[in-house]
C-alpha cells in the first residue's frame, strides 16, 4: 500500500526519480538524445523491464521518500498507457512519495489522446510537458517535428480538458533562417495559451545529427542558414523580456514560470539533490555517487532486475568535484547560491577556492552579489547571456 509522507517528517531523504523511455516515432534533425523508433513488441517488453528495475532498487526505499518523478525521452506518450501506469504503481509499492509529488510526463502532439491522459491522471501524473519548439508549420517540417502547429493546439487544448493545469511548453529559438520577428510570433501565440511553464531553448546544432552534417556540407543540402550569433543573443533578450512582460518569472538560463509552477524535478537537478535514473542510459545521482546504466536496448532488458550489473560509468565525486557543481549548476538558477551554505557543506572554503574568481567576475559585470557578505551569489543578465563562458569559470584545475 502506499503511503504519503511529509517532507517536514525528516524521516528520510527526498528522492527524484528519472525514468527514461528510449523510443520515439521518428528522429528529429537535431536531436542527439538515446532515442529512436521501435516495434510494439520491444517498448513493451522494455516497459515491463522498468518495473523489474525499480523492484531492484528497493532498498532505496528505506533510504529515500520520493517527491519528484519525470518521464522523460524520446517520446514517453507514445508507450502504451496502462504500461507508464504499471510503472507508477510499482514506484509507489516500493518508495514511500511525499505528500504532494510533483509527477512530469513528456508528451509530443500527436501521440495523446484523451484515453492516455486521462489514465496518466488515474496513476499520479499531474504535469504535462509538451515538445512543440515552433508555432511555424515550416520550421517545423525542418526540425524533422511529427506534429503540426494545429496538431499541437488540439493535444493542448485536449490536456486541460483533462484537467491538466501544470503544462509546460517547449520551444526553440536561433533556428536555420529564423528571423527576430517570427520567434516573437512564436512566443506571443504560446503566451496567449497561459501555460504555467515554458522552456525556451536556444537550437545547438550537435555531431552526429542531420542538422550537423548539413551544416558541415557546404555544398550539400539547401538549409537555411543559422541566425548570427548577436541575433541569436537578441532572441534571447527577447524571450526575457517577453515573457516576463507576460508574467512569467525566469528561474533558470533557458526556464520561465508562473508564480508557484517552477519545475521542482529540474531544480532538484540544479541543487544537487538525490536522484535516480531508470532505463536505458539514465543518469543517477546518489550520496555524491555519480552512475549511469548501460546504453544498450537487449543488455538493459536482460539484467534490469539487477540494477548494479546494468550501471556504467561509476564516479565518486571528489571534494573539488562537488564544489564545481555546487557552483556551475546553482549558478544556472537565477535565485544563485549562497555563500554560507557553501561554507556549510565544504567547511568554509569559499573565500580561498572561489573567491578571487567571483571578485573578477563581479568586476566584469556578468556576477552580482559577491561583494554583499552575507549574501547569495548569481549571474547578472550580461552573465545569463554568456553562461557557457562564465560557468567554465568554476572548473578548478
Amino acid at each position: 500500500m502506499n503511503k504519503a509522507i511529509s517532507k517536514a517528517s525528516g524521516l528520510k531523504k527526498p528522492l527524484g526519480i528519472y525514468i527514461h523511455i528510449p523510443f520515439c516515432i521518428s528522429k528529429c534533425s537535431y536531436c542527439d538524445f538515446l532515442s529512436g523508433p521501435a516495434d510494439e513488441g520491444t517498448i513493451n517488453t522494455y516497459m515491463d523491464a522498468l518495473v523489474k528495475e525499480i523492484e531492484g532498487n528497493r532498498n532505496l526505499g528505506s533510504r529515500f521518500f520520493v517527491d519528484t518523478v519525470f518521464f522523460g525521452g524520446g517520446t514517453p506518450s507514445i508507450a502504451a498507457p496502462l504500461k507508464i501506469k504499471a510503472v507508477m504503481e510499482k514506484l509507489k509499492e516500493v518508495f514511500e512519495f511525499d505528500e504532494s509529488p510533483e509527477v512530469t510526463i513528456e508528451a509530443n502532439p500527436g501521440t495523446i489522446t484523451e484515453k492516455k491522459l486521462m489514465i496518466y491522471r488515474e496513476a499520479g501524473i499531474n504535469r504535462i510537458s509538451m515538445g512543440l519548439q515552433s508555432t511555424e508549420n515550416e520550421e517545423l517540417k525542418l526540425l524533422g517535428r511529427i506534429h503540426t502547429y494545429e496538431e499541437f493546439l488540439e493535444g493542448y487544448r485536449m490536456a486541460e480538458k483533462c484537467g491538466f493545469s501544470n503544462i509546460n511548453v517547449d520551444l526553440m529559438s536561433a533556428l536555420p533562417g529564423q528571423t527576430p520577428e517570427l520567434w516573437a510570433k512564436t512566443l506571443e501565440r504560446i503566451a496567449d495559451l497561459d501555460p504555467a511553464h515554458i522552456s525556451a531553448y536556444s537550437l545547438i546544432i550537435e555531431e552526429g545529427t542531420p542538422f550537423y552534417e548539413w551544416f558541415q556540407d557546404k555544398e550539400g543540402r539547401n538549409c537555411p542558414p543559422l541566425p548570427s550569433e548577436e541575433e541569436e543573443r537578441g532572441m534571447y533578450e527577447l524571450t526575457k523580456r517577453f515573457l516576463e512582460a507576460r508574467g512569467y518569472c525566469q528561474y533558470e538560463i533557458s526556464n520561465y514560470a508562473k508564480e508557484g509552477f517552477i519545475c521542482r524535478h529540474n531544480m532538484g537537478y540544479w541543487r544537487r539533490k538525490d536522484y535516480l535514473g531508470l532505463g536505458t542510459g539514465a543518469a543517477s545521482l546518489i550520496d555524491n555517487v555519480r552512475f549511469s546504466n548501460t546504453e544498450s536496448i537487449p543488455e538493459y532488458i536482460e539484467n534490469c532486475g539487477s540494477p548494479d550489473s546494468i550501471h556504467k560509468a561509476t564516479q565518486n565525486l571528489s571534494v573539488q568535484e562537488q564544489m564545481e557543481e555546487f557552483m556551475f549548476l546553482g549558478l544556472r538558477t537565477t535565485e544563485g547560491i549562497d555563500k554560507e551554505e557553501f561554507d556549510r557543506v565544504f567547511s568554509g572554503k569559499f573565500e580561498a577556492v572561489y573567491g578571487k574568481i567571483c571578485e573578477k567576475l563581479e568586476k566584469e559585470g556578468l556576477l552580482k552579489g559577491y561583494s554583499r557578505k552575507p549574501g547569495r551569489i548569481c549571474l547578472t543578465g550580461k552573465g545569463m547571456d554568456l553562461s557557457n563562458y562564465v560557468l567554465a569559470q568554476f572548473l578548478l584545475d
